[in-house]
């Protein structure tokens, strides 16, 4: 059987060290991911990325890098992507202005799509955690203009467009929050935020781009949010939601990571706040194949939290409260990059991406 190493860790600085190299060794951890903190420039990143691959080539290395606000690398050459509401706005806009319309929007989604995806993958990135596909209620702060519209059929085709342009780079793509965070207010960050809504309206609406994108979706993130009316178990840690409606309903076939499990969010299950071990456990449990530890190497001394998940969810595996599914591991490697990186170098003068950025907003 395929070894299963669903968790995806994080490391505190511009190098690994002897701990960090242990960690990723472990049999359990599928792969890291990559924060601001790690970030110094494109050498220091790229060496970074190729010790890695080193301790396992398989590791998927992945990161936040959407545009607008959430981009971990901004400098020595990246390109400072618009938030995903600047192509919903240009949808919007009267298609006699210049740069404007929904041609025109599909277009720069796609090439953001391809610029995002090629300049990770110069530096030995595989996978970002792209596009958001949320509905723009205006309410969230906490999505806000990561969203790309509120109307769910242009939310649809923009996302298919970046995804366009991400698979362009070799890049698979993750549509999150499902089944959606735009309408609630309260950041999962924080606190547990709670949607009232029936699962009708939420499946007629927020859940709408997943059903359309159900065949180029390659993975999934559910939202640390409770839809009340549907399963008093947060979306992340619901079978429900994940075997049920994900899976059965919506028939999905890729990926499904948990959101972190280090905020505060995360492990609030039944009213009670779980360990680290016990909600990926949970979420494992409910459906997710991956399940995410992010900010434990630089919140605790030496990572320890790390080690000590890594061990008590071992052996909760010898104590069969989880197992381990050989979908999930062929699903994380179908994550992994597909065809040869163009270098830095030889990026920086392709026709391709040099048209992309032409097209950007």
């Amino acid at each position: 059987m395929t070894e299963h190493a669903p968790v995806i860790i994080d490391v505190a600085g511009f190098a690994l060290d002897g701990a960090d190299r242990r960690r990723l060794a472990h049999p359990l951890v599928g792969g890291m991911i990559l924060f601001g903190r790690n970030w110094q420039d494109r050498e220091q990143l790229t060496a970074l990325c190729a010790e890695v691959k080193a301790v396992r080539p398989d590791l998927l290395i992945a990161v936040d890098h959407e545009g607008g606000r959430v981009q971990r690398f901004r400098t020595d050459g990246f390109t400072h992507l618009p938030p995903m509401r600047r192509f919903g706005e240009m949808w919007m806009a009267p298609e006699d202005r210049p740069g404007a319309g929904a041609m025109q929007a599909m277009a720069a989604a796609t090439a953001a799509g391809y610029v995002l995806g090629a300049e990770l993958r110069a530096c030995g990135v595989d996978f970002s955690f792209t596009p958001v596909l949320d509905l723009d209620y205006g309410a969230s702060s906490v999505i806000g203009d990561r969203a790309f519209h509120r109307d769910p059929r242009i939310v649809t085709v923009l996302a298919r467009c970046l995804m366009q342009g991400l698979l362009q780079a070799g890049v698979a793509n993750c549509g999150k929050h499902f089944p959606g965070h735009g309408y609630v207010r309260a950041d999962s960050h924080l606190e547990i935020p709670v949607d009232e809504r029936p699962l009708r309206n939420i499946l007629q609406d927020d859940g709408v781009p997943y059903e359309w994108l159900d065949t180029a979706l390659t993975s999934v993130m559910p939202a640390h949010v409770i839809y009340s009316a549907v399963d008093p178990l947060p979306a992340g840690f619901s079978p429900r939601w994940l075997q049920d409606i994900l899976r059965e309903q919506l028939q999905f076939q890729g990926a499904i990571f948990s959101d972190d499990l280090s905020m505060a969010g995360a492990r609030q299950i039944a009213g009670r706040e779980v360990s680290f071990t016990e909600a990926a456990v949970a979420a494992l449990n409910a459906g997710c194949d991956m399940v995410l530890l992010c900010n434990e190497s630089v919140n605790s001394p030496g990572g320890q939290s790390i080690d000590a998940m890594l061990d008590t969810l071992d052996a909760a595996l010898e104590r069969g409260e989880w197992a381990k599914d050989e979908m999930s591991e062929l699903r994380r490697l179908a994550l992994l990059p597909c065809g040869p990186a163009i270098t830095w170098d030889a990026l920086m003068t392709e026709p391709r991406y040099m048209r992309a950025l032409s097209l950007l907003p």
